[in-house]
């Protein structure tokens, strides 16, 4: 297919591509994610921003992310792991003519259980951009995922990101706090402290100590424990899958942090922007029903 749409509908925005012979000729990004729909508003709300694109011709749209949870459009359900990346464009969900969910995955072994949706179609994308047999895809949950012959063979995810809205927002630690001012030494200092005490029981309130005792800037406490998160992550995630090299599919923003973490523990790091895999992972399935 060389018309077609891209669609990652996620928590809190819809993002969506509008592709025509293989160049992004439109985009689209509204903040009208599952969180905020009500039940059953997605058709309507597909129709309204996504509809002027397809027009007469209803081009073929193939969309991912939560958009095929329980709280979306139709759950599209999640293939169980260890499985084939390939298999998913084999088993999407169709909700109306000519437009299709992504499925996610599943980890259920050993009384251990984790979820994935939107991810999948990265990793499909980043295999082919930047292959390697460790992914790690930080966000609001980070995902850890390793593969072996093109299949998902394990996957973790890390609250990484919600914990440090949660945090900064619903807590002593970020309470009565001065708007946030950027401050790479504080983030550093953090990330020290997170990868060389993984266990946070102690070190988030000593966050807040340290600014209440003004030996860290009340500024800097978005920047410190941003660190002291993803310190911790790398650290326990890196123990548990022991790679030697990783791919990061990232956003601008947060690939440079993660290759600090990564530097530091000395792991060779490729990268591939986030966005770009999973176009990429939008076009192997579109490519794959021709």
């Amino acid at each position: 297919m060389e018309h077609y749409i891209a669609v990652d509908w996620g928590s809190t925005h819809l993002r969506a591509w509008l592709i025509e012979n293989g160049t992004c000729i439109d985009t689209l990004n509204v903040p009208c994610g599952v969180t905020q729909m009500a039940a059953g508003e997605a058709p309507e709300l597909f129709g309204r921003h996504i509809g002027p694109w397809r027009k007469e011709a209803l081009l073929p749209v193939l969309m991912a992310g939560m958009i095929g949870s329980e709280g979306g459009w139709r759950p599209a359900g999640y293939l169980p792991c260890p499985v084939s990346l390939h298999q998913v464009g084999e088993q999407l969900c169709e909700v109306a003519e000519q437009v299709w969910i992504v499925p996610g995955l599943k980890w259920a072994q050993d009384g251990e259980y984790n979820v994935m949706r939107g991810e999948e179609t990265q990793l499909l994308g980043a295999m082919q951009l930047a292959p390697s047999p460790c992914y790690v895809m930080p966000g609001t949950h980070s995902k850890w995922v390793s593969v072996e012959g093109g299949r998902v063979t394990r996957f973790d995810t890390v609250m990484t990101g919600e914990l440090h809205h949660l945090l900064m927002n619903h807590s002593l630690i970020g309470q009565g706090l001065p708007p946030h001012q950027p401050d790479e030494t504080a983030f550093v200092q953090g990330l020290e402290r997170g990868l060389n005490t993984p266990s946070l029981v102690n070190q988030l309130f000593a966050t807040r100590a340290a600014w209440v005792l003004g030996a860290l800037e009340k500024t800097a406490v978005s920047d410190a424990l941003s660190g002291l998160l993803i310190g911790a992550e790398v650290a326990t995630l890196t123990q548990r899958f022991q790679p030697q090299q990783i791919t990061l599919v990232a956003s601008e923003v947060l690939s440079p942090r993660y290759r600090q973490a990564f530097a530091r523990l000395n792991i060779a790091v490729n990268e591939c922007g986030a966005q770009a895999a999973f176009l990429q992972g939008i076009e192997r399935i579109i490519d794959a029903r021709r």
